[in-house]
């Protein structure tokens, strides 16, 4: 149960993470082949899913949690799992020297936490400090999706790998 006093932030971050998730689908349909085409470097298109994985984790969470009456816990801890495997399968399929092994650490750090807390709150739903958990967790996503977003606009992550010299 979400105490009324997180209604308007909980409001304001589900319109502030579906004002950004269409703002990562405008930006990368200004460049769609080298954000997420065919040739597109894998460690480019994991970097704007891994953007929109946090987005929407914080989408869903915030959006749900205004549902009068529901479990922010079972919430917080089913999209935590989500998350998690999208960002363990969007990393597994790199190669080690495209893996962006800190970016995947504190991702991975965001939704265990988010997982851990709402299970707590799924066991202790009246527990407001616990609600207080998820949204500091939910303002730590959007910080890591906007760092990744800004990088795919700068171009780093494409720089970063035409830099490295390929196998042979």
């Amino acid at each position: 149960m979400v105490p009324g006093a997180f209604v308007d932030y909980f409001a304001a971050a589900a319109a502030a993470a579906g004002t950004l998730i269409g703002l990562l689908f405008v930006a990368v349909s200004l460049r769609p082949e080298a954000v997420l085409g065919h040739a597109a470097p894998p460690r480019v298109r994991a970097v704007a899913a891994s953007a929109f994985t946090a987005l929407v984790n914080s989408f869903f969470v915030s959006l749900i949690a205004l549902i009068p009456g529901t479990s922010l816990g079972y919430t917080a801890a089913t999209m935590a799992l989500l998350s998690s495997y999208q960002t363990m399968r969007l990393h597994l399929g790199l190669t080690r020297r495209t893996a962006a092994l800190l970016q995947l650490v504190l991702a991975l750090a965001a939704y265990t936490g988010q997982l851990v807390v709402g299970v707590a709150l799924a066991i202790k739903p009246h527990q407001t400090g616990l609600v207080y958990d998820v949204a500091y967790l939910l303002i730590a996503s959007f910080a890591v999706a906007l760092g990744r977003a800004w990088s795919l606009m700068q171009g780093q992550q494409a720089d970063a790998e035409q830099e490295q010299p390929q196998a042979k």
